[in-house]
């Protein structure tokens, strides 16, 4: 498929549930040791901050809500469970709200990141968040840089449009918001959950 522009910064200036919802279909495209791994964005979920119980910035002052604050269109990493989580700074002016990529269907790069992920099975290469992380080499080290500067190792990009969208309540939180904050692409195959009521 063709991978088009890198989108601006201002795509991700507005309310966290319609960029999560607008990254659908695009490209994460990250450049590895002078190569190139690429993924179609294909389930998200939005984050709000302080009103959210499931978001890193609820009842916390540590540097990854205070980074939620901060300039949009930046990487947000951390870890959970020994798994790296790659998050994108989104929100409107004043508020700390974010997007985490939880899935991708891989285009490009495909057996750089089978070896990354000790395996040969396509769909369980990209197909959550932690998986994502190990097979597109995301760690900590990539962790503020802006994803829509040229320059940068990775950034979301142009990719096609996608239709069929559905939504539903957030995987593995112990307390959700009463509106259903994760996007996927109904029938991808990369979905890390097909179905969640």
């Amino acid at each position: 498929m063709k991978i088009g522009r890198i989108l601006p910064q201002e795509f991700y200036a507005k309310d966290p549930a319609l960029v999560a919802m607008s990254l659908l279909g695009k490209v994460l495209h990250r450049v590895f040791r002078g190569r190139i791994l690429a993924g179609v964005i294909v389930e998200t979920e939005a984050y709000y901050g302080r009103t959210d119980p499931a978001s890193r910035a609820y009842r916390s002052s540590g540097d990854i809500a205070m980074m939620l604050y901060r300039e949009v269109g930046r990487a947000l990493i951390y870890g959970v469970h020994g798994k790296w989580l790659f998050n994108i700074v989104a929100h409107e002016p004043y508020e700390g709200r974010g997007v985490l990529i939880r899935a991708l269907e891989t285009v490009r790069g495909i057996e750089i990141m089978k070896k990354l992920r000790k395996t040969d099975d396509l769909f369980k290469l990209t197909s959550g968040p932690g998986r994502l992380t190990e097979a597109m080499a995301i760690d900590k080290s990539l962790h503020k840089k802006p994803v829509y500067i040229d320059s940068s190792e990775i950034t979301i990009r142009e990719g096609r449009k996608e239709r069929n969208i559905e939504r539903s309540f957030r995987i593995g939180v112990t307390k959700d918001l009463d509106i259903p904050l994760r996007f996927y692409v109904k029938d991808s195959e990369f979905v890390s959950v097909r179905k969640r009521l």
